[in-house]
């Protein structure tokens, strides 16, 4: 396993056992090296599109999970998590085995009312709440803490074009929560184990086709 891999399955273990990265430090003493050979991976992995460092580069993001509030909190029997995005918060329970379903929470950004599902492996939630996506799936990198900031559960499409009209920006992409959950369930498989690789343009539409995603809303095609 080279040194880049080793560090990924590091900020992966952490964040799925105490719901956050290690510290470089911590890292370094696990892979038995130095803080800079530790940092010197992290902007690689960051460049690859991995993780998403902050400013003190420190890990921000390694998706699905977060180290920054952005409008999602995902407990589960012992662990609470920030979801990356609506997207990300729905994802968690298909990736951490140890955990079947979580209780996402969040706010409605239209109507600022508290919006909670358990989400499970097995089926989608029920419930009439949408997920808009503000950021076309082409664009999510150009600047994807924002892309995530503005990937929210609103309680109807009323309130995404309530929200839209306050905030002064169009409507982007409106899907019903059992399409999110489509959405979620595979997008991230194989990313807590060694080898994993990450998905190309292609395989992506290839994967938002099956769970029935398509049109130019993802700049894909």
């Amino acid at each position: 396993m080279d040194s880049d891999e080793a560090v990924r399955l590091q900020v992966y273990e952490g964040y799925v056992e105490r719901g956050h990265p290690p510290s470089v430090d911590d890292m370094a003493v696990a892979l038995a090296t130095d803080a800079a050979e530790i940092e010197a991976s992290l902007a690689r992995l960051r460049d690859a599109r991995h993780i998403v460092l902050d400013a003190a580069g420190d890990v921000a993001i390694a998706h699905p999970f977060a180290s920054i509030p952005l409008g999602f909190s995902v407990m589960g029997r012992e662990t609470l998590w920030w979801g990356g995005c609506a997207w990300d918060s729905f994802a968690i329970p298909q990736i951490v085995s140890d955990d079947p379903e979580v209780l996402v929470a969040t706010q409605c950004p239209g109507c600022g009312r508290p919006l909670a599902w358990v989400i499970n492996r097995e089926s989608p939630p029920l419930g009439d709440e949408v997920a808009h996506f503000l950021v076309p799936m082409a664009h999510v990198w150009d600047d994807v803490v924002h892309t995530c900031r503005n990937q929210r559960l609103f309680c109807s499409v009323e309130c995404v074009q309530r929200w839209a009209e306050s905030a002064g920006v169009s409507p982007g992409y409106v899907m019903d929560l059992a399409t999110l959950w489509r959405l979620a369930s595979h997008w991230y498989e194989g990313r807590l184990h060694a080898g994993y690789q990450r998905r190309e343009p292609s395989r992506a539409r290839d994967y938002f086709r099956e769970v029935g995603l398509t049109g130019p809303f993802w700049g894909l095609d």
